[in-house]
């Protein structure tokens, strides 16, 4: 595919075409979410069924959609310079979303973390006994796991750096080389922390603490999942040669989300990990 010739577009926008991915996606969406809520609580035999089906329509879409978005680079031109500053801003868009995401999760934590005694809301000091941590929860050391975490995601965010500024050299063995490391480094981080999690002292359910620990820490695991199968596609595109110096939207991308993933964790480790710890931590 990275030697088709590239059809000349008609104008600098691009429309797109009709298609069924939107639909299948949220349908997909929809069914994964229903047969997770009934295998949760237990409701139907067969929930695990709904939610493989559902899950393997997601993935369909994804497969689906993204080789759409692929062929109307590659083959028919469509991304010219005036497309590119749109999904530019789209990207930026959908980074800010996601950092407002986070931002709620913070907020929740510090709400509590910062106002422990709060007189108005006597469960809090039930729990909390008017300190935070509360004096119940064993909290994980900051400087073992949380800092191997810590070097692994910084040191992502160099090899993908080097993976970046070898596409822009024309380095194609730069360019695999930097995002297979990049990869690994961020199937190390998730092995590790699902390992903590093992071993966590306190659960999500029955504690603020747990919950606002969890939510947090848990759904910037979940964006390192998602950004790694980002970066796995941009591999196989690296290793296809459909990515040019003057032409790679999709590994842009990747790199800016997984810059963003790695400023999220900086932060996460600084105010959960290592203030949220308190004197325990010694």
């Amino acid at each position: 595919m990275a030697n088709v010739a590239h059809a000349k577009p008609l104008h600098d926008y691009h429309l797109v075409n009709p298609s069924p991915w939107p639909a299948v996606g949220a349908t997909s969406a929809f069914v994964a979410a229903v047969g997770l809520i009934l295998w949760m609580h237990h409701m139907v035999a067969y929930a695990p069924l709904v939610l493989g089906a559902g899950m393997i329509g997601i993935v369909y879409t994804m497969i689906g959609w993204w080789r759409d978005v692929i062929y109307e680079a590659e083959v028919e031109g469509d991304h010219t310079r005036v497309v590119q500053i749109s999904h530019r801003y789209g990207m930026i868009l959908f980074i800010a979303s996601e950092v407002m995401f986070f931002v709620a999760w913070f907020w929740a934590y510090f709400n509590t973390a910062l106002f422990p005694d709060e007189f108005r809301d006597v469960a809090r000091i039930a729990f909390t006994g008017g300190v935070w941590p509360p004096k119940s929860v064993d909290t994980f050391d900051p400087w073992h796991l949380p800092l191997l975490n810590t070097l692994i995601l910084l040191t992502s965010g160099t090899t993908v750096t080097w993976a970046h500024h070898a596409l822009l050299e024309n380095d194609r063995k730069g360019l695999v080389w930097g995002l297979a490391l990049t990869i690994a480094l961020g199937l190390s981080f998730t092995c590790v922390q699902a390992w903590e999690y093992g071993h966590a002292a306190f659960h999500y359910s029955g504690n603020i603490y747990g919950a606002t620990f969890f939510m947090a820490t848990g759904f910037h695991g979940a964006h390192v999942i998602i950004g790694s199968i980002f970066l796995i596609v941009c591999l196989f595109r690296a290793v296809a040669g459909q990515f040019k110096p003057t032409q790679h939207l999709g590994f842009e991308f990747a790199a800016w989300y997984w810059h963003f993933v790695d400023v999220v964790w900086l932060f996460l480790f600084a105010c959960i990990y290592v203030w949220g710890a308190g004197p325990q931590a010694g």
